[in-house]
Order: C-alpha cells, then sequence, then structure tokens
C-alpha cells in the first residue's frame, strides 16, 4: 500500500494594522485632579499611532504617546509634549496595545484619563463594543535577535527583553511583607488580555493611601479605584478615622490583609496589573515587538527606562546603513547661499556645501572636500587628511540647518554644542572626497536641546559616526 503525503505550502501569515470602526467614549473621574473626564476613542490612519488631543485647551493640542514624551514616573505614566501634560497614561494605553490596535485618536478634555476602578476593563470593553478593523497596511513588528537588559540594583528591579517568535510577557512581583509578598504570573500571547488581564486593578498600601489623600494628591480617588494592602495591626479607633476619611460606615481588615472595599479578582491580581502596566509603558515604544519580557519587581521608571533602552535599540539596528542615493541632477534643498542665510558660519569655517533632504526628524548634508581648503596645506602636507574635529564640526552644522531652518528669523539665533558622544572614525577623508552627512533625531526637541545620532559617509562606506546634543540661543 502506497501512502502519499501532499505538502501545502501556506503564505506568511501577514498581521495588518488596526483600528476601531466607531468612536467611543468613557467618561470618570479623574484621580489626581477630581474633575469629571471624558475621553473619546476616535478612529485613525494607517501609520498614525497613538496620540492624545487636550480638547480643552486652545488649538486642541496633540501629545505622542512617545516613550521620549515621558516626564514623570512617580504615581504613574506622565507624558509632554510642547507644554501639554497628560498624566496616568498606562491604563488607557494598556488597553489599546492589549488589543493589539495600531491607530487611535485618543481625545480628552482634561489632564488624565478617568481612574475609574483603577484597571483598563472599561477601555477595553468600550473599544471592543466599537469594534476593531483591520486596516490596508502591513503591521510592521521588530523582531528581537538578542537580549536586552535593564538592572537597577538599589529597587532590586531586573527587566529583560529575549528572542521570541511572539511577544510574551512574565513578571514577578515580591514586596517582602506577609500580606503581599512574591506573586509571578505569565502570558504566552495577546490573546487573553482582555479576560485575564484587563480588568486587574492598580494597588497600594494604606499608609501610603493615607499620605495621599492628607496631601491633597488624589482628589478624585476612593475606596473603589484600587486594592488597599495593609501591612500593620490597626486599632478599632484607626478604622473609624478610615471609614469617615473615606465616608465609609464601616471599614475593616479583611484575613488577607487588605481592606474590605472590595475582593481580589484573581488570587495574583497584584502580579498580573504589574503586567498591565508594562504593556502599557512598553507601548510607548511606538513599534510592536516579538521578543518575551521578563521583568523582576517592575515599576513605571524601569518599564520606561526600559522601553527607550528598546527604542534606542530599534533605532540603530534600523537605521540605513547605505549611503544616501545622491544624485548631482537633483536640486538641494537648500544650496550655499541658503545655507548662509539659516546658520552665522562663513569662510573659511562654512563647512557644509549643500542639504540634500530635510524632514520632521532627519537632514542629510553635504560637503565637497577639495584641496583648495586651508587646512590641509598644514595638516599632514605629504598626505593631505581632513581633521577628524572640523568632520564632528561640518556634521554639527548640519545639524544646525535643521534647528534653526524653520525660525521665522534665523539670524538671530545660534547653535552652541553641549555634549558630543560615541565619536567614531572609521576612515579617512582627503581631498576629492564628498562627505555626506545623515543625522537623525534620537529624542524630540525639547526646550531648545537637540539631541541627533550622524553618520558621515564617503561613497557606501562609513567613515565617521556621532552623537550630538546642542542648545538654540537667541542673540537678538
Amino acid at each position: 500500500m502506497s501512502v502519499f503525503f501532499i505538502l501545502i505550502l501556506l503564505p506568511r501569515m501577514i498581521k495588518k494594522q488596526r483600528t476601531i470602526k466607531s468612536p467611543a467614549t468613557v467618561s470618570g473621574v479623574g484621580l489626581h485632579s477630581g474633575e469629571e473626564v471624558n475621553i473619546t476613542f476616535l478612529p485613525a490612519p494607517e501609520n498614525h499611532g497613538y496620540k492624545f488631543c487636550r480638547t480643552d485647551l486652545p488649538g486642541r493640542p496633540v501629545v505622542d504617546a512617545d516613550v521620549y514624551n515621558v516626564i514623570d514616573t512617580s504615581r504613574g505614566t506622565t507624558i509632554e509634549q510642547n507644554g501639554v501634560r497628560i498624566q496616568t497614561v498606562e491604563h488607557t494605553l494598556a488597553a489599546l496595545a492589549g488589543l493589539e490596535i495600531d491607530n487611535i485618536m485618543i481625545e480628552i478634555n482634561c489632564s488624565e484619563p478617568p481612574i475609574l476602578d483603577g484597571s483598563s476593563k472599561d477601555f477595553v470593553d468600550a473599544l471592543l463594543y466599537a469594534g476593531i478593523v483591520e486596516q490596508e497596511a502591513e503591521k510592521k513588528y521588530f523582531v528581537l535577535k538578542e537580549n536586552i537588559c535593564f538592572n537597577d540594583p538599589v529597587k532590586k528591579v531586573e527587566m529583560i527583553a529575549i528572542p521570541s517568535d511572539e511577544f510574551k510577557l512574565s513578571v514577578m512581583i515580591d514586596f517582602e511583607t506577609r500580606v503581599l509578598g512574591s506573586q509571578n504570573i505569565s502570558i504566552p500571547g495577546l490573546d487573553h488580555f482582555a479576560d485575564e488581564i484587563a480588568s486587574c486593578r492598580t494597588f497600594v498600601f494604606l499608609h501610603e493611601l493615607e499620605y495621599l489623600v492628607n496631601n491633597n494628591q488624589i482628589k478624585g480617588g476612593d475606596l473603589n479605584n484600587a486594592i488597599v494592602f495593609v501591612n500593620r495591626v490597626i486599632s478599632d479607633e484607626e478604622l473609624d478615622r478610615l471609614a469617615s476619611l473615606f465616608k465609609r460606615d464601616k471599614v475593616e481588615v479583611l484575613e488577607e490583609g487588605i481592606l474590605n472595599n472590595l475582593e481580589l479578582r484573581f488570587a495574583n491580581e497584584p502580579a498580573r496589573h504589574k503586567l498591565l502596566d508594562v504593556i502599557g509603558d512598553l507601548s510607548l515604544i511606538g513599534t510592536p515587538i516579538k521578543a518575551h519580557i521578563i521583568a523582576s519587581r517592575p515599576g513605571h521608571h524601569a518599564n520606561v527606562e526600559f522601553a527607550k533602552l528598546i527604542k534606542n535599540f530599534i533605532r540603530q539596528s534600523t537605521r540605513k546603513k547605505d549611503v544616501y542615493p545622491y544624485d548631482i541632477n537633483i536640486k538641494p534643498v537648500y544650496d550655499i547661499n541658503q545655507i548662509k542665510n539659516i546658520i552665522p558660519h562663513r569662510y573659511p569655517f562654512l563647512l557644509v556645501d549643500k542639504i540634500l533632504e530635510i524632514s520632521e526628524d532627519r537632514v542629510i548634508g553635504l560637503k565637497n572636500v577639495t584641496m583648495n581648503e586651508g587646512f590641509f596645506t598644514g595638516h599632514f602636507p605629504a598626505e593631505p587628511l581632513m581633521p577628524g574635529v572640523l568632520q564632528v564640526e561640518a556634521m554639527a552644522q548640519t545639524g544646525g540647518v535643521f534647528f534653526l531652518h524653520d525660525k521665522p528669523n534665523p539670524e538671530n539665533f545660534n547653535t552652541y554644542f553641549l555634549k558630543i558622544d560615541n565619536v567614531k572614525f572609521r576612515h579617512k577623508v582627503v581631498p576629492g572626497d564628498t562627505l555626506i552627512f545623515d543625522l537623525r533625531l534620537i529624542t524630540p526637541i525639547r526646550r531648545g536641546i537637540c539631541h541627533m545620532k550622524g553618520t558621515a559617509f564617503v561613497g557606501n562606506r562609513i567613515v565617521m559616526e556621532a552623537e550630538l546634543i546642542a542648545q538654540i540661543t537667541k542673540i537678538r
């Protein structure tokens, strides 16, 4: 008897980007402000990502959900862009990332989303009710090829991302107390996020809650917003005072060491909530990743620093290594005369001849290296070599054009070095070479500070690399 096997080769499963079918609104009270908040999720186009729009402010300013916009992690994750702030974004973002939604505009009429029950459940329910739809563009994952680690020995935090075919998470917590010791949770993907993670609430120790309430730091907080753990013996008189403080008839401490305001939804709900926070904070990377995230004692500060490490790694890994395709027949964005109207440098110290491309986060500059340069007569005259410091200066001038080109009166500003890091000279630059400078923003420009990564090419070879930090200063 013969047996025939037919092998069917299936195409690679391509995931598409996703948004929601219709708007979804959630209302509640802001934890810190105590104000009534309306937050509305709106469908967004492909490659839009997550953005917040403050509808309560003039001009309806937009804040990108970007890890480089994080300014505070003390009581949640707070982002700010151009002076516009959104507090405690992690539960909102966790709902979006957990449902694998890629593109959303989030309209909000306050500085923070509503706290609700301290979980992502209401956001998830609203998004699912609105409906999730696929878009035409392919979802672009970053597939990790090597380990990325973050350690904070003081807080005993360890976080590692290791290569994996899927996005998986494992979280361990240990508060070293009787009421909340070691817990852990692992999920093999995001398929069960809505059922097993989204409803898990934030938690707090009683002494922390009392401090926040007594210092008026959580105007919208009450016992419905969090699991409250009690890690000390408290008297009946103190329980009565707590009942009055939180406007309850009676407050008791249950055998599990939590206040009787609510029951745990899972035995390891605190660990599950920490995993929820990790999902929300890591979504600030802006790119979905395929990796196994293992986090021991995570918190918002560690999550954000870890996210920055991953985002920097992605940028470095995906940075185009080939030389910019320079075509001498294409008109430059700025020629030498236009450059002179933007930056103050003049011969013999004007070291960039053309700007070939300029965008929101990138600039391409060009310098023709000729024997007529004055420094060649004294810098190894028998074997003329362009000094490395002048290569760095030429790169910086290219960055200066990027910094100043959109200013109404660029002649009224100067740019100054604050720091130069990771400079590497890989090959000699000699007369006859054409230097191409490719500079890209590492972090968004904030408070007049520009942080860029630059690569210099001659032909198809990298000749120099550097990270530059400069500050813009008004001179008139």
